[in-house]
This record gives C-alpha cells, sequence and structure tokens, in this order.
C-alpha cells in the first residue's frame, strides 16, 4: 500500500501489446509491528494467609494510559515512502542522462486529451522524432493499443488500484521496452492531479495538461501539480466558441502557483497550434 495516498501498489502488471498478463506483487511484512498474543493463565493462591487480594480494602486506581501514534506512523511511512521513491528516480535520472534519453512526464486528469495528444504527436512526427512511450493506466491495454498503432514502441503500466505511477514502475517499465540511445521517451502518467505530483520519475520534464472544458480554476485547485510542472498545455481552444473559459485567466492562475510555466495553447483535434509543440519537442531532444 501507498503510503501517501493509501493506494494498493500490489497487482501491478507491466506489459507490451499482445504479452500474456503477468502481475508484479509487491509485500510488505513489517514483523517488527506484528502483536502475540500470550496467554499467561498462571493461578496464584493467596489464601494462606489470613486474607485474600479481593478482601483487602486497597482501592487501586489504574489509569488507562492509551495513546494513538497513528497520525505520527502516516507521517513516518510517507516520508520512507517518498525517500525510497526520490532515491530511484535519481537512479533513473542517471540511467537516462547516461544513455542520452529525454523523458517527459505527461500529467492531467482523465478526459483532458493527453493520449489523443501524444498519438497525433506520434503520427505527424514519428519519422522526425525517436519515440518510446510507457503508458500508465489501472487497467486495460487500451492506450498502449493505440500508441502501438500510431507507431510507437510502447509498453503498459497498470497500476491496479494504484492512482499514480513511481520510479520503480518506470524502472522496470524501461528496460522491458528497451529504450535506445538518444531517444524521447514519454511517460503518460495515471489521470491524477493530486497524488503523481508528489512522485518524481526520474524525468527531464513534467508536462501538466488541462482543457478548456475543466474550468479555468484548475491550477489553484491543484496547485502541487502545477508548480512542479514545466510545461502547462491547453489543449481543446477549439471548443473555445462554446464555452465559458477564460484562457488568459487560467495562466493568471497557474502563474502564481509557478511563474516559471510555459504555455501551449492547441486543439489536438483541429491541429491548431500543434506545430509549437512540435518545435518544443525537436527543442528537447538530446544533444
Amino acid at each position: 500500500m501507498c503510503g501517501t495516498c493509501g493506494c494498493g501498489d500490489d497487482s501491478v502488471s507491466i506489459r507490451k501489446p499482445g504479452e500474456a498478463h503477468e502481475h508484479h506483487h509487491t509485500h510488505d511484512h513489517q514483523h517488527g509491528d506484528q502483536e502475540h498474543a500470550h496467554d499467561h493463565s498462571h493461578s496464584h493462591d493467596h489464601n494462606s494467609g489470613e486474607h485474600t487480594h479481593e478482601q483487602a480494602n486497597h482501592a487501586h486506581d489504574h489509569h488507562d494510559h492509551s495513546h494513538d501514534h497513528s497520525h505520527k506512523s502516516e507521517i513516518e511511512l510517507e516520508v520512507n515512502v517518498l525517500r525510497k521513491n526520490d532515491l530511484l528516480a535519481e537512479r533513473n535520472r542517471g540511467f537516462f542522462e547516461a544513455k542520452n534519453i529525454t523523458a517527459l512526464n505527461l500529467v492531467s486528469s482523465p478526459g483532458s486529451g493527453k493520449t489523443s495528444l501524444l498519438e497525433r504527436t506520434i503520427k505527424e512526427m514519428g519519422k522526425e522524432l525517436p519515440f518510446y512511450v510507457i503508458e500508465g493506466d489501472q487497467q486495460t491495454m487500451n492506450d498502449a493499443d493505440r500508441i502501438e498503432a500510431a507507431g510507437a514502441p510502447v509498453v503498459q503500466v497498470n497500476t491496479g488500484s494504484g492512482c499514480h505511477l513511481d520510479a520503480d514502475m518506470i524502472n522496470k517499465a524501461v528496460k522491458k521496452l528497451e529504450v535506445n540511445d538518444n531517444s524521447l521517451l514519454i511517460i503518460e502518467n495515471v489521470g491524477n492531479l493530486v497524488c503523481p505530483s508528489m512522485f518524481d520519475l526520474g524525468e527531464s520534464k513534467r508536462v501538466v495538461i488541462i482543457s478548456t472544458t475543466e474550468g479555468e480554476d484548475k491550477p489553484i485547485k491543484y496547485p502541487n501539480m502545477f508548480a512542479s510542472s514545466d510545461i502547462c498545455i491547453i489543449n481543446k481552444i477549439d471548443l473555445l466558441p462554446y464555452l465559458d473559459f477564460d484562457v488568459e485567466k487560467t495562466k493568471e492562475y497557474a502563474l502564481k502557483v509557478n511563474h516559471h510555466l510555459e504555455f501551449f495553447e492547441l486543439s489536438v483535434k483541429s491541429g491548431e497550434g500543434m506545430g509549437a509543440w512540435y518545435q518544443w519537442l525537436r527543442e528537447q531532444m538530446p544533444k
């Protein structure tokens, strides 16, 4: 179980399209926390004297010194989980740097258009840029199948009840994907604007995607995600004539959280603004 959000991580599977389903189980045995009940049924006869303990008129006030340490334990567990993840993320980052791989972590709410953006990008830029993709979802191979059809090598990480990818999952997925040197690795995280913000994967850049159908206050409702991102893509701008969405207000909110953010306004469906995104990807390629 994840110590930061309580999601389960004992049913993770990592596979390429067409491969048989295979689970990677994680078991955390904390023997030090086990409780062992011992039955001490010793009979003591104190009747040899002239009084018994029960007969003595002694009032013993036993105070119940019960302290709830659960909150402290949760904080310690969360710190330990994040520390372990950060160490693995640094290992991933070192691996990427050694092989000259640029890794991008795509994060968003469900339905913002991450997969559609990646799909169109690969179709239109796949001959120019060497893409490799790690897809993160709780269940199904749907997104990995779409990316493979678009023309990029891909592995699917199914997190089961988990709500985010972590550095260990990426480490295993990269080995299975067999990413070549001098490549562009795209990691599509699980659709969630909360927990993925806490987990460094070893990526070079984090790209947060929102759409015009979600509301312009997303950056201040989920500030940690926007504070930890480098790029903000505002998708579905083709729908602006039909929505009450203020692009400039969205940028204003986002810049309050992170004044270093760079923005791209685009529509995956119409293609408007995609050229600037493609140029940015070219600039991220290892030199």
